[in-house]
């Protein structure tokens, strides 16, 4: 008996709820977007690799002691500016003994050259043998040669001998330094390196670019990217080397992009890793609407709804726009310009203002009228009754 009580009166409040909710009408309205002028982007995204733009390897091209040091890692050096000396005992004997050759060279070379020139006299008068006119033109000749190979070996002394200071051939900073005083550096095939300096001014960062995205990339378009060590600062830069050379890992065929990133507070250090923004398509102040304002069509019986009555163009158009005008939706013929993939923009038949419709929204009632339907019967949810 006690069941029956309760069971008619929550019977008869489902049935007035179904009967409400049945009597409500959805309203439907026209969503609309008003053009104003917009800015339109598309992007590509990589990772790369910073760099200096220039790195030079400074080394010697002798075998010798390092003796002094004048330069050390982080240091700001100069064009010109002296990094390091080697032991300079043994080379400095080595250009004694080649200049000491070289005079012994020349001293032998004017004796036979003497001789040379009066048995050649003489031969034109026929005084002396052909023999001994030959004989004398050899020791001329091999004295001459000799003389010239000592020049060579002096000249090449020299050289090894200023080849013990060490100079900066550009302006930048010490990256890495590869020996100490008193180590020995050996050049045999290549030159022994003794710092890495950069001009840390002018950075790259090597991009690899996904092949699905490389045909988008061009020569000068703008770059932002930033880097783990200043995650609040973000860096530009301009692309200026697409290389069509691919690198494939795991199966992924990725392409190197180089953006030249001015570095004027040297924040920038080689071998960071950039997460690049390459903007492959930047517009300014263009009129645009959303995609779907393209595909959007009228639909029937919009008098007796409320809504703006449909006037369509006389003849087709390859591309139009419905625009909300004087209460009524007028079908305008437009050009079209590029998409973002979000956006199109309209080159010509869209003015400033123009609303344009994009869809129609269903609305089945306002928020108050759902809570007047709510069943009192009902059992509400924990701490529905508790004040606040």
């Amino acid at each position: 008996m006690i069941k029956d009580l309760f069971t008619l009166p929550v019977a008869a409040a489902a049935m007035i709820m179904l009967t409400t909710a049945c009597s409500k009408e959805a309203k439907t309205e026209l969503e609309t977007y008003t053009v104003t002028p917009t800015e339109m982007s598309e992007i590509v995204t990589a990772t790369g690799t910073m760099e200096s733009v220039t790195q030079v390897d400074v080394g010697t091209q002798v075998t010798g002691i390092i003796d002094k040091l004048y330069a050390d890692f982080n240091d700001h050096v100069e064009k010109g500016q002296l990094l390091a000396e080697l032991e300079k005992t043994t080379l400095d004997a080595e250009l004694k003994s080649a200049n000491a050759t070289m005079e012994s060279a020349r001293a032998s070379y004017e004796y036979a050259r003497r001789n040379y020139e009066r048995d050649k006299a003489l031969h034109d008068e026929q005084l002396i043998s052909d023999y001994e006119f030959q004989t004398s033109k050899r020791d001329y000749d091999v004295a001459r040669l000799s003389y010239e190979k000592s020049q060579s070996d002096r000249v090449r002394a020299a050289k090894n001998l200023n080849y013990t200071e060490i100079y900066s051939p550009i302006d930048g900073i010490v990256i890495s330094r590869e020996v100490e005083v008193g180590q020995t550096v050996v050049s045999n095939m290549n030159v022994a390196n003794l710092y890495v300096i950069a001009d840390l001014d002018n950075m790259q960062v090597v991009g690899n670019v996904d092949e699905a995205d490389i045909g988008q990339v061009k020569v000068g378009q703008h770059v932002t990217f930033t880097v783990d060590a200043y995650t609040k600062d973000v860096f530009s830069g301009t692309v200026t080397q697409v290389r069509l050379n691919p690198t494939t890992t795991s199966n992924v065929v990725t392409y190197e992009v180089i953006v030249a990133a001015p570095n004027p507070d040297q924040k920038l250090i080689p071998g960071m890793t950039a997460n690049l923004t390459i903007y492959t398509l930047e517009l300014n102040d263009v009129l645009a609407v959303p995609l779907k304002a393209l595909r959007f069509k009228p639909m029937e019986g919009n008098k007796e709804k409320g809504l703006p009555e449909p006037q369509p163009l006389d003849k087709p158009a390859k591309n139009s726009l419905w625009i909300e005008r004087d209460g009524k939706l007028i079908q305008t013929e437009v050009e079209l310009g590029v998409s973002n993939g979000v956006q199109q923009q309209i080159t010509s038949g869209l003015k400033q203002g123009d609303k344009v419709a994009l869809q129609y929204n269903v609305i089945s009632g306002s928020e108050s009228e759902k809570k007047a339907e709510e069943n009192p019967f009902m059992p509400k949810p924990p701490g529905a009754n508790r004040r606040k």
